[in-house]
């Protein structure tokens, strides 16, 4: 992988990437999950109201699954608590490569950071035991931490602050869902890449801007790498 091109060719100094489905495999928990909560309620959700809210923060995707509920916070803890018990019975892991990947990142002088929609408490409950330090992770910005989440660009910008980057011209957005290249291109990110490990197909993730889709983050570097040999 030659990662030293995003910075030396396109001025990349931040690389953001989702969590679940982006750079950690936990084989669609969060969606069965949050499907099987919402359905508890007695409420009727088809698979895809599920797949309309790929990406997005859990408590607003419940509120909009359950629009007319009068209190969406109970429903929230539980999924949340069955979450947790899901993620304890099959905990997610990360995907191939990935923990390399960040590591070329940062040797290639290319800031680090995860975006996700979880909370913080379900953030550091999947984290922890993966033991990702500030050596491979510089940041990590949950939609508890910004007004909106995806696909509002405020998570990109919060990683932006704390990883002092002052130009979004210098940031790849990374993801796997139609709301992680929606919020990209809404932060004005020079470079938005869709990978096909999660949620979103391919005939999805096409159907919104892009600058790339591949099929995992183990092909970025190749793919950066094509971009910079001549045209033929």
């Amino acid at each position: 992988m030659q990662l030293d091109n995003l910075r030396d060719t396109h001025g990349i100094t931040l690389a953001v990437f989702d969590l679940a489905g982006t750079t950690i495999d936990e084989g669609g928990t969060v969606y069965r999950v949050l499907a099987e909560t919402v359905r508890a309620t007695g409420a009727t959700v088809t698979r895809a109201d599920i797949a309309s809210m790929t990406g997005m923060d859990k408590r607003e995707a419940i509120r909009l699954l359950l629009p007319d509920a009068g209190a969406h916070e109970p429903v929230y803890r539980r999924f949340r608590d069955d979450l947790e018990a899901a993620y304890r019975s099959s905990p997610p892991r990360p995907f191939p490569g990935v923990e390399a990947l960040f590591d070329r990142l940062h040797r290639a002088g290319i800031a680090v950071a995860l975006t996700t929609g979880f909370d913080r408490e379900v953030t550091e409950f999947v984290l922890n035991p993966l033991g990702w330090g500030p050596d491979l992770v510089d940041s990590v910005i949950c939609s508890t931490d910004v007004p909106q989440g995806r696909p509002a660009p405020y998570m990109i910008f919060r990683a932006m602050e704390r990883t002092s980057t002052p130009s979004v011209r210098q940031v790849l957005a990374v993801g796997d869902t139609v709301a992680d290249l929606r919020a990209g291109t809404n932060a004005g990110a020079a470079l938005v890449v869709g990978v096909l490990t999660g949620a979103d197909s391919r005939e999805q993730l096409e159907q919104v801007p892009h600058s790339a889709i591949v099929r995992s983050l183990a092909e970025i570097g190749a793919w950066m790498a094509a971009q910079r040999a001549p045209a033929s």
